[in-house]
């Protein structure tokens, strides 16, 4: 079983491990896969800027990369009172989450908020949108 509210310190605390020299915002994620391994993401900033890559898909190519594509939890914290993925972020997310995915923005390890990915992403494009 998770201890949520030590998992979300613990991505408060990783948000340390950030690269995030040109905009000084970090964001530290922690992805729960449904066997129950977490996964950590930072974002990665670059001076040009387009090959950034943010937390939440940072985590989950980690998991990826190690085979895992069932998600259960991912713990988002920022710089800011609650960091939202971006629309990139939550595009990557709707290819490998499921509607009980629980996606928790975190301000601290007593202040967070639980969302599915239809709170963050309605009408979002999916592989049903595909008509192949």
């Amino acid at each position: 079983m998770i201890d949520l509210k030590e998992l979300i310190r613990q991505t408060i605390a990783n948000k340390e491990n950030a690269y995030a020299p040109y905009s000084h915002f970090r964001v530290s994620v922690s992805l729960v896969t449904k066997s129950g391994k977490v996964y950590k993401g930072v974002n990665i900033e670059n001076a040009s800027f387009s090959p950034t890559i943010c937390g939440e898909r940072s985590a989950i190519a980690s998991a990826v990369s190690d085979g895992e594509k069932d998600f259960d939890i991912i713990i988002i914290a920022g710089d800011s009172d609650y960091t939202y993925p971006c629309g990139v972020c939550r595009q990557v997310m709707a290819e490998f989450f499921d509607e009980d995915t629980k996606i928790i923005i975190a301000k601290s390890e007593d202040d967070y908020k639980f969302y599915s990915l239809a709170d963050l992403l309605p009408y979002g494009f999916g592989k049903d949108d595909l008509h192949v």
